[in-house]
């Protein structure tokens, strides 16, 4: 979520499962609960979307666009934003350890002027936090952690990249390089270099996407072998340490944001799943062929559980009724998840399947996202949704967007 997507997995990540047993029907909760009325609870209520920039997904549209023009796309997303009532954007500023501020870190972001390291001239994250605040939105800053290219060829990075200053950092994986999570010193590294924005524009967030351990790759091994020979004892397993340094990842990263800009909120959107209950009892009642806690080494539901961040994005992209991952059964899951914790709950919805004809029958409905977020009232717990992405957002292919607004957002 190839990558020009950040969400492609989320269909491959299901493709091993069985038929999940019908729908029970969802538990209706006061809304009045944890303190909020249902009036209260609607005025706060979080109306995100993400911008991404990797592969130019969203913006700009493509690479080598003049300063101006680029200027003028960022302000015309954040317009459609403002128009569509949405709250916040989160906007994508280090797709593939780059950056797209001035950063005393890493170079410059290729998807800006086709050659990464190449100054385009202005400060995108600058003008977005500036451009967005002008406008009533809140712009939370999204990082990718750990992710150095979509492809495996270190020589065409920027020469100045840590990944090549620093080899033994980078762990080829899947046909993409990525900085290894279970070295102390690259973990201390990228959070240096997100801090820097975060210490230098006042974002109202600090996001970060589904990525830490990369998805599995039939057939492949992420090579980490001499890390865990050297980090790893202690461990009962390769996978428990692994756990652990992601959970030393999110909390050292919250306590940090808190040190630099304690008004900065922190949440993570992940994979939708954290376990089958099949693998685990605490977990939902799915079959996904991935699970976070024992693929990509991320024990979300911890997270949430011990409010270690402050809110919480599951990326639930599946339609009501979906076999392998029920969206009627997913969103009251993440409910009680975030039950008595201080972590924010909030949906993430897969407005780009809409109206894609290789989705299932559905997302040909225009009433299908409608649907999720009249599910997800019934929940106190739930505090709002977030919608992938900018473009779609924009083009709004069979009018699901605008069935939300006029049904939600009005």
């Amino acid at each position: 979520m190839g990558r020009v997507s950040r969400r492609a997995f989320a269909v491959a990540a299901l493709s091993a499962f069985t038929m999940v047993p019908p729908a029970s029907a969802a538990p209706k909760e006061d809304v009045t609960k944890e303190g909020k009325g249902g009036g209260d609870r609607a005025a706060s209520a979080m109306r995100g979307v993400w911008l991404a920039t990797v592969a130019n997904r969203d913006w700009p549209s493509k690479p080598g666009l003049s300063a101006s023009k680029q200027r003028a796309e960022l302000r015309k997303h954040l317009d459609t934003a403002v128009s569509r009532r949405l709250n916040t954007v989160f906007f994508q500023v280090r797709p593939t350890a780059d950056a797209l501020w001035p950063s005393p870190y890493e170079p410059w972001s290729q998807y800006l002027t086709g050659t990464q390291g190449k100054d385009p001239g202005w400060d995108p994250l600058g003008t977005a936090v500036e451009e967005a605040h002008a406008r009533g939105l809140q712009l939370h800053a999204w990082f990718n952690p750990y992710r150095v290219a979509t492809h495996a060829d270190p020589s065409r990075l920027a020469a100045s990249h840590p990944a090549r200053r620093n080899p033994d950092w980078v762990v080829t994986y899947g046909g993409k390089l990525y900085y290894n999570p279970g070295l102390p010193e690259v973990r201390a590294f990228v959070q240096d270099a997100m801090l820097d924005a975060v210490r230098k524009y006042p974002v109202d967030g600090v996001h970060f996407d589904d990525y830490f351990y990369p998805y599995p790759v039939a057939g492949q091994s992420f090579d980490d072998d001499a890390a865990y020979d050297e980090h790893g004892g202690g461990f009962p397993s390769r996978a428990a340490w692994r756990r652990d340094n992601i959970n030393k990842l999110v909390r050292e990263t919250a306590g940090r944001i808190k040190k630099v800009r304690p008004t900065a909120r922190f949440g993570i959107s992940p994979f939708g799943v954290w376990r089958n209950a099949a693998t685990d009892k605490r977990g939902s009642d799915t079959r996904a062929g991935v699970q976070t806690y024992d693929d990509l080494h991320a024990d979300t539901r911890k997270w949430v559980r011990e409010s270690w961040i402050d809110y919480i994005v599951p990326q639930l992209y599946w339609n009501i009724g979906f076999a392998a991952a029920d969206y009627a059964k997913l969103v009251p899951w993440w409910a009680e998840v975030a039950r008595g914790t201080s972590t924010q709950l909030y949906v993430g919805e897969a407005l780009y399947k809409a109206g894609d004809p290789a989705q299932p029958a559905a997302w040909q409905n225009p009433a299908e996202l409608s649907r999720h977020l009249a599910l997800a009232e019934n929940y106190a717990q739930v505090r709002g949704h977030v919608f992938f992405a900018a473009k779609d957002v924009a083009t709004d292919r069979i009018g699901a967007m605008a069935r939300v607004v006029a049904d939600h957002y009005e």
